[in-house]
């Protein structure tokens, strides 16, 4: 799932590709993009059910780049944002019938992760 939130990062989606230019293997724009598509990716399971089975590899691959979270306070809380809004895009964007009710119903994974 996290390839899927990658992918909403494109102009043409979310746009956050364009605020982080630097995407070399280590940079901070790099590490700000893979803490957002493992949140939003964390975000997904939990809609869909199958966080459980995932949580394990998210939380070492997060902890991987724990490092450049602590060079940037707000790196958590900004990509805590930008993930949100990633998988409200992929929500408003699926053909399945089991996307949540409402709104509040998706803004309330922000808690449950």
């Amino acid at each position: 799932m996290d390839k899927s939130v990658h992918a909403t990062g494109h102009i043409n989606r979310t746009g956050r590709h364009e605020k982080l230019p630097d995407h070399k293997f280590g940079s901070q724009d790099y590490s700000q993009e893979e803490l957002v598509a493992e949140l939003g990716a964390a975000y997904l399971c939990h809609i869909t059910g199958i966080q459980n089975t995932t949580i394990d590899n998210s939380a070492a691959y997060i902890k991987s780049w724990i490092g450049k979270f602590k060079e940037d306070k707000k790196m958590l809380l900004t990509a805590s944002s930008q993930a949100q809004k990633a998988v409200d895009y992929i929500l408003e964007h699926q053909s399945s019938p089991n996307r949540p009710a409402n709104a509040s119903q998706a803004g309330q994974l922000a808690e449950a992760v």
